[in-house]
């Protein structure tokens, strides 16, 4: 119960990564306010909370709709006398939009999928996070994530994926730049694979055409939806969370950070760890069993390889 007391905003809670992340905060002791367009799914996440003994408040909100934000957050102000502790901007709404489409390239797919997959998942995230820091500042404390992914970085699925989610880990550090000064911390959150539900129907199941063999056994042994939540956690307690502001934050290097492990015991792949990077190259797998798994490729090296100059 170390976030006893405590109050939190997870969007896009009604599944997957959402899900498990307000299933965490909630287990930590926090009340969580759970947001989602569906209340029937809102409402199965809420028992998930109440059978773990935690407490949320489950509340139907489009991250599209400006009225709506600034609704739940006029409401928290009411209920919570001001109090925001946390605000996990999760809500995604372009997963299924990327699977219709694999393979196609982004001027044979009609250009609506930019609003399906951009909406939600980045012009959402600055509505609230508009409203959650004024809550945040005005108590001098806070932790704002977003939760975003390594197609910030390079090429993933297509060409709307990649600019709205290098958008998001720039909307964390500029926002960490203006908020430093007030005490609230902004980062970019990069969960590994995840094992959601659409991931495991889409994916897993399916393996639609256009998608590399080795992505799907990638996610075969991915992260649970959970060990987001369980990093969120151990992150909002750290003594030195200023230090990370503004920086794009993986779940495998706060695993090692924190000494996570996956909710089902799983030890969390290092994806920087040279025994882990061998084993995904098929000519030179055999190696991994002769490298130690202390060796990792250095952070740097990602920005290198992705240089623009």
């Amino acid at each position: 119960m170390s976030l006893s007391g405590w109050v939190c905003v997870v969007t896009g809670a009604s599944r997957g990564i959402g899900r498990g992340i307000a299933l965490q905060l909630s287990e930590a002791g926090a009340t969580v306010y759970i947001t989602g367009r569906q209340q029937k799914a809102l409402v199965e996440t809420a028992a998930q909370i109440s059978e773990r003994g935690g407490k949320c408040v489950p509340v139907v909100c489009d991250s599209t709709k400006d009225e709506d934000i600034e609704e739940l957050f006029e409401r928290i102000k009411r209920e919570q006398h001001g109090r925001l502790d946390i605000l996990v901007n999760n809500a995604y709404a372009g997963v299924q939009s990327i699977f219709d489409n694999m393979g196609r390239k982004f001027w044979e797919t009609d250009p609506s999928i930019w609003d399906s997959i951009n909406n939600a998942g980045l012009r959402g995230h600055y509505i609230f996070s508009v409203y959650g820091s004024r809550l945040m500042v005005a108590q001098g404390r806070g932790l704002i994530v977003i939760v975003s992914s390594i197609g910030g970085l390079s090429y993933l699925f297509n060409v709307s994926y990649g600019v709205g989610k290098a958008a998001c880990d720039r909307l964390a550090a500029d926002m960490a730049q203006e908020l430093k000064s007030s005490g609230v911390a902004s980062v970019s959150l990069w969960p590994g694979a995840v094992q959601t539900e659409m991931i495991s129907e889409l994916i897993l199941q399916e393996e639609p055409q256009g998608l590399d063999s080795k992505m799907v056994e990638v996610f075969k042994n991915g992260e649970t939806t959970e060990l987001s939540g369980k990093c969120i956690v151990n992150l909002a307690k750290d003594k030195n969370l200023m230090s990370l502001t503004g920086k794009v934050l993986m779940n495998c290097d706060l695993a090692r950070r924190y000494g996570i492990r996956d909710v089902d015991g799983r030890i969390v792949a290092d994806y920087f760890s040279l025994k882990y990077l061998l084993t995904q190259m098929p000519y030179l797998s055999w190696l991994s069993v002769m490298v130690p798994s202390f060796l990792r490729l250095p952070h740097f090296v990602l920005s290198l390889a992705n240089s623009r100059f």
